[in-house]
């Protein structure tokens, strides 16, 4: 038990308390996270002795501008929450990318209290005698509030002092002018403070949009060749780029690419995972590294660092942008298992250790052994992390991050983060929700998650009220598929719940994403109870037959297009902290709702891909801004019918006709 309760109280500078401020990562030892023009809540508590009134502000500073000057702080009021619990709320909105302060203020209010005071003296008949000293501290308190305010406006409110204090008037005439709301309004934005009481400093690290909201698309370059003789031939970013339209077309925002570079020949692997391989095997592409280089190079089957380049200037061109996997291991064959052995685990044999995760084997892959050889490894994780960087790439999809030592991630991405604010990192770390946590708050701008793995209503509920809670730190990528995780809903499914994962994933979170495969509805597992995918392109080269599927209608693009289309429209879409769920009678019927302003979007999804169901959705209208009586049209963003709803609404979906609702709401005019 804490001896001291007072150590809850945050550091601070002054007379009042304040106390749980929010956003505070790990009570502020790392900055919260918030992206160009999100609209980031910001609250505390604030305590006082006494029955006097307090006020509350904040003072949001931006980065350092030109010259290393910050511009001038604004003062932002905060607003009183729910009566009794004595919070205060303000919503800040960052314009531009880097590290912003902020410093919440809490202040004794007197003109507040005098006000207060007024009020209660009046409702019980005291006359203008008894109230003699109470107009004279308002007139004081009026004048003191005049030199706050605006020239313009300063003669107005010197006249409100001169009414308290003018004897010749009736009562109701003295205090009327103070009382007027356009004066009451300007003193509140203008006030006089006292007792004033400062927060500790707080960061929040903005990023640009892309790091909270995009749709993501992953492919292999090297499964784009052609076919030659029945066997498919080895892609290059030539091949590659000729498939950016499509996925353009589809309105995905990033292309990720697994690893570029070169595949290690020692213990490659072949098809499904197997130890035997022949000539022509292709081997894991995270197995990195071999005679032709290691991770600042590209595999010689792809082309050369410049037909990179041009992809990915390809790629911009299209309005999208490259993410590029960045995996912290080495093949046998690595160029840095000679020139560094020391940062690699020997055994007592003389070997070198490859990667286990028992039972599992990576016998193609040495993990590197941080704790060996720090510096070296530090230096040159960040070179070959800035020569992509130089070429063009953005966004990296960090591989397994969870099994390198924290302090290492945090050094190397705020070293990054220094020179390239805008260059953002995926967190694939599918582990415990601790260490899942601790690489969020230290510093990756997004993570993999467990939606893959929530199917049913109540998990997903739950799953998604956590990911709420952790909206200040933590960003949600919901990927309904990978090359190594084939759900087994996705197995046996069937192709309604290709769109009612979808559907789940594009409209909960901001970002979302699909592995290639996924619009043709692939769906065997190498063995029943396997995740992994029959025939994985992780080993070998998968051809697709993209324009067959689309002119015998057996690919889903075009429903992705619409989704990720309707993402772009809405604005509700793009953030997460909004997310609300609201009941149904069925628990093989999800619903929840997201609002950005005047934008509401809300979504009636089936969990069942076989028979249709039904029931009656409840919303929280209050939840949704409205009243409980209220009617209002809903127009369905996939068929385009409307419908007028308000509190309680009949659904019934079909998942072989279509398992959703995506509703817009329309307001009936006043």
């Amino acid at each position: 038990m804490n001896p001291h309760p007072w150590v809850a109280l945050t550091a601070m500078t002054g007379r009042l308390g304040i106390a749980d401020i929010s956003p505070a990562i790990s009570c502020g030892a790392y900055p919260a996270r918030a992206v160009v023009g999100e609209r980031l809540p910001v609250s505390a508590t604030v305590l006082r002795d006494g029955h006097d009134r307090v006020g509350c502000n904040v003072v949001w500073t931006p980065p350092r501008g030109v010259g290393g000057r910050r511009d001038r702080p604004p003062f932002l009021p905060m607003v009183p929450g729910a009566p009794g619990t004595d919070r205060w709320h303000a919503t800040v909105v960052p314009d531009r990318e880097g590290r912003w302060t902020f410093v919440v203020e809490a202040w004794g209010d007197p003109l507040a209290t005098w006000r207060h005071a007024i009020e209660a003296k009046t409702e019980v008949g005291q006359g203008a005698p008894e109230l003699a000293n109470d107009l004279a501290i308002g007139a004081s308190l009026i004048e003191r509030a005049a030199r706050l305010v605006a020239k313009e406006w300063r003669h107005r409110v010197l006249g409100a002092a001169r009414a308290l204090g003018d004897k010749s008037l009736d009562l109701q005439h003295r205090l009327a002018p103070a009382f007027e709301p356009e004066l009451h309004e300007l003193l509140l934005a203008h006030p006089v403070r006292e007792l004033l009481t400062k927060s500790s400093r707080y960061d929040v690290w903005v990023d640009r949009e892309r790091a909270l909201y995009g749709s993501w698309y992953e492919f292999f370059p090297r499964s784009e060749g052609k076919v030659v003789d029945g066997r498919p031939i080895h892609g290059t970013f030539k091949d590659a780029a000729e498939r950016l339209p499509a996925i353009q077309e589809m309105a995905f925002d990033v292309v990720y690419l697994p690893p570029i570079h070169p595949i290690g020949e020692v213990n490659r692997k072949g098809p499904n995972n197997t130890l035997v391989t022949e000539a022509h095997d292709v081997g894991s592409p995270w197995a990195i590294g071999s005679r032709h280089g290691g991770h600042d190079a590209v595999h010689p089957d792809l082309g050369t660092i410049e037909e990179f380049d041009s992809f990915v200037e390809r790629t911009r061109e299209l309005g999208m942008e490259v993410a590029l996997d960045f995996a912290l291991q080495a093949a046998p064959d690595h160029p840095w298992v000679t020139s560094n052995p020391e940062w690699f685990t020997t055994l007592p044999d003389g070997t070198i250790a490859y990667a286990e995760n028992p039972p599992k084997k990576y016998q193609d892959i040495y993990p590197i052994n941080f704790d060996n050889a720090p510096e070296t490894i530090y230096a040159e994780t960040l070179r070959v992390l800035t020569h992509w960087i130089d070429h063009g790439v953005k966004i990296f999809r960090v591989d397994n991050p969870h099994t390198k030592p924290l302090n290492f991630w945090h050094w190397l991405i705020w070293q990054v983060k220094q020179d390239h604010p805008d260059v953002l990192f995926l967190a694939e770390a599918f582990t415990r929700p601790a260490m899942m946590h601790a690489l969020a708050k230290l510093g990756f701008t997004q993570s993999y998650t467990y939606f893959t793995w929530r199917t049913g209503k109540r998990e997903l509920e739950q799953y998604g009220r956590e990911l709420v809670e952790a909206a200040d730190y933590m960003r949600p990528n919901f990927f309904v598929n990978t090359p190594d995780i084939l759900h087994e809903s996705l197995q046996y499914g069937g192709p309604p719940m290709f769109k009612i994962r979808a559907v789940l994933a594009s409209m909960m979170s901001p970002t979302w994403g699909v592995y290639s495969g996924y619009e043709l509805f692939e769906h065997q597992p190498v063995r029943p109870g396997s995740e992994e995918y029959l025939d994985s392109e992780k080993y070998q080269l998968r051809h697709r037959d993209w324009q067959s599927a689309g002119r015998e209608r057996r690919t889903l693009a075009a429903y992705l297009t619409r989704l990720n289309r309707v993402r772009r429209e809405h604005s509700a879409l793009q953030n997460l902290r909004s997310l609300r769920f609201h009941d149904v009678d069925n628990e093989n019927l999800i619903a929840f709702s997201k609002q950005d302003a005047e934008d509401t979007v809300v979504v009636i999804c089936s969990l069942d891909s076989h028979v249709a169901q039904l029931g009656t959705v409840r919303l929280d209208m209050p939840g949704l801004g409205m009243d409980w009586r209220d009617r209002f049209a809903v127009e369905d963003q996939i068929t385009g019918a409307i419908y007028h709803w308000g509190e309680f609404n009949y659904v019934e979906l079909n998942p072989h006709h279509e398992p959703s609702h995506i509703f817009v709401v329309r307001r009936y005019a006043a």
